[in-house]
């Protein structure tokens, strides 16, 4: 979209409501993360700590199956060295 002006050097209506657009979105998005770090500081901590390590410990073990079964392929399949 082109930034046209008026003449007298004043912004054009649609410039205006473009810029209006963006100043509601900005707020909306301020007002999201607002309420995110809001949750993230009420989170009982001590709750989640236990399940959070848990699945980071099977996202490991899903990482490191993966890790696995691509060397193997990729050796299958190829002519490099091991």
């Amino acid at each position: 979209m082109a930034t046209t002006k008026k003449p007298t050097g004043e912004p054009s209506h649609d410039l205006i409501a473009l810029e209006n657009r963006k100043v509601r979105a900005l707020e909306k998005i301020a007002s999201s993360l607002e309420d995110l770090s809001v949750w993230v500081v009420d989170v009982d901590k001590d709750e989640w700590s236990d399940r959070v390590q848990y699945y980071l410990t099977e996202f490991l073990k899903q990482v490191k199956n993966s890790n696995l079964n691509v060397d193997e392929e990729v050796r299958g399949n190829s002519s490099l060295p091991e």
